[in-house]
């Protein structure tokens, strides 16, 4: 008997709570706090932020009360999520338009698009295939003003130094989908080097999670 073919992404790999409508993420309850400390630090005033991947929404409604004055626009490819998206802009009307059906697979996901002062991706490269990375970055040539800010979390693989907790993970997604597995941190740096995105701070993070924050070179 064939394996099940495993979804083209996949939405998330833990067990959520709801909350009426709203979804509830441990990790993202867990890493919202550490995560928006870094993310306050570099988005500029009155930012207009793009979020790719927002999964069940608590990171944009956590950014949206630390900072009332940015603007939050959250995005997913999956309808169940944009639902529960959609239940957190409700508390934050004035900063959050409704979600956006957005698939980085797709090449011509930015087209038509504003531009925004900064895109912040969290855990979405690792369960995808590489095209959604690499289309992650075409389009934020296209999107991200010259001197905005992209900001890229999860777990990364260091050339030679990576994390125990890592490389185990890294196996465990591959034994699922030979197409997902935890990214070169290298490998990630140069593809958006390729689009003009060239400087780049690397914070550690807990649980051995990095945080990169990308930057066009003038």
């Amino acid at each position: 008997m064939s394996k099940p073919v495993p979804p083209k992404h996949p939405v998330h790999m833990e067990t959520r709570d709801t909350s009426g409508e709203k979804l509830v993420s441990p990790s993202a309850t867990r890493n919202c706090q550490v995560i928006g400390a870094q993310l306050n630090e570099v988005l500029p005033p009155r930012a207009h932020v793009l979020e790719i991947a927002s999964g069940t929404g608590q990171h944009g409604a956590h950014m949206c009360a630390l900072r009332p004055d940015i603007n939050w626009q959250m995005s997913d490819y999956d309808e169940t999520s944009r639902r529960s998206q959609q239940a957190y802009v409700q508390d934050f009307l004035s900063q959050m338009p409704p979600p956006l059906s957005l698939d980085m697979t797709q090449e011509d996901w930015a087209e038509g698009m504003s531009l925004v002062d900064a895109v912040y991706c969290a855990n979405m490269i690792h369960i995808a295939p590489w095209e959604a990375a690499l289309g992650l970055a075409k389009g934020l040539k296209h999107i991200l003003k010259k001197d905005g800010v992209f900001c890229l979390y999860g777990p990364f693989l260091l050339d030679g130094d990576s994390a125990v907790s890592n490389l185990q993970f890294n196996q465990s997604l591959k034994s699922r989908n030979p197409a997902w597995g935890v990214r070169n941190l290298q490998a990630v740096k140069h593809i958006f080097a390729d689009v003009g995105l060239d400087h780049c701070t690397v914070i550690e993070m807990p649980r051995d999670n990095f945080l990169l924050v990308f930057r066009f070179n003038h």
